[in-house]
């Protein structure tokens, strides 16, 4: 299981204005592309070859990765012309990158995680499953019906009018084996739910693993954004799979001394705070400016822009 499809090629439309400079993939999360802790999350568990798809502002994934790798593991990236093909689509679409004899992940691009993906591998090995389904007890949005005993979905949204309108959160990573590309139709737009359901009234063998060890965050919209940025700062000694959160504010960030820093902030590289400023549990992003007298709090200043004046809760 050395593959994984990172998912990148979403529109970020919860995000905006943050994603009209970047795709949401690409947000820093702690000075660094949201998309490099799910590839260091990945080659823990063995990965060392990455195809990730674009649509939105393709042509910042070669900024963000220039040499085509991350810390010596290749990255391809495929663009979707003319339209975005959805998940199954965008499966389909890198076939010949993904397919072999063995496995590969799919990882949703919007998401921050550390749970333990040993269990997912083991289950998917196990249990012979053509998908298996990484899946949390809680959460924000319990859409998964799923059989314990024999580790198979049932239902999802109870769109197979089974009753059940799910008892389990989708952490938007799952298993593959590579019979089911015989499933995918080549330039489809298309969604994997209605697969997924198809293939469960067929008897094929849809599976999911609950792992509530770790931490889950969904980074789609800004309040989780915020949210995940502040409990991990306060996590003691800080999670693994952000390496950079030991500093809050960038070595390479210039704070004038005049400058008040309040709560939690979050502040990369090259980014600014000048004299007389005042910014509260706000993240500036690499290369932001907080002018002399301007009073952020609660905001996201995107890189390159000037804050200016009184802001709260805004994204600039």
């Amino acid at each position: 299981m050395n593959k994984a499809f990172v998912l990148g090629a979403g529109l970020g439309e919860r995000l905006k204005p943050l994603t009209d400079q970047l795709p949401k993939p690409l947000i820093p999360v702690f000075h660094r592309p949201l998309i490099t802790h799910a590839f260091d999350h990945l080659i823990a568990a063995g990965v060392d070859q990455f195809v990730v798809n674009s649509f939105h502002l393709p042509q910042e994934y070669a900024r963000a990765f220039p040499e085509n790798t991350w810390r010596g593991h290749p990255v391809k990236v495929r663009q979707e012309v003319p339209i975005r093909l959805e998940t199954a689509g965008g499966i389909a679409n890198v076939r010949d990158l993904l397919e072999g004899d063995e496995p590969f992940f799919v990882y949703n691009g919007d998401i921050l995680t550390d749970l333990p993906l040993e269990k997912l591998m083991r289950e998917h090995t196990e249990r012979g499953n053509l998908v298996t389904l990484a899946l949390r007890s809680t959460g924000p949005a319990l859409h998964i019906g799923i059989d314990e005993t024999t580790g198979l979905l049932t239902d999802i949204r109870n769109m197979l009018g089974t009753g059940n309108e799910g008892t389990h959160l989708f952490t938007g990573i799952y298993l593959v084996s590579p019979a089911f590309f015989e499933f995918l139709t080549p330039g489809k737009k298309e969604s994997v739910i209605p697969i997924f359901l198809q293939l469960i009234q067929q008897g094929h063998r849809i599976g999911g693993i609950v792992i509530d060890e770790g931490h889950w965050w969904d980074l789609g919209n800004r309040t989780s954004y915020l949210e995940a940025h502040r409990e991990i700062a306060q996590m003691p000694g800080f999670p693994a799979f952000a390496p950079a959160c030991h500093r809050l504010i960038s070595e390479e960030a210039s704070i004038a001394p005049g400058a008040q820093l309040l709560g939690t902030n979050i502040i990369g590289p090259h980014a600014i705070v000048e004299d007389g400023a005042v910014v509260e549990d706000s993240i500036l992003w690499p290369g932001a400016v907080v002018t002399s007298g301007a009073k952020l709090k609660n905001c996201i200043v995107r890189s390159g822009i000037r804050a200016e004046g009184v802001s709260e809760n805004a994204d600039l």
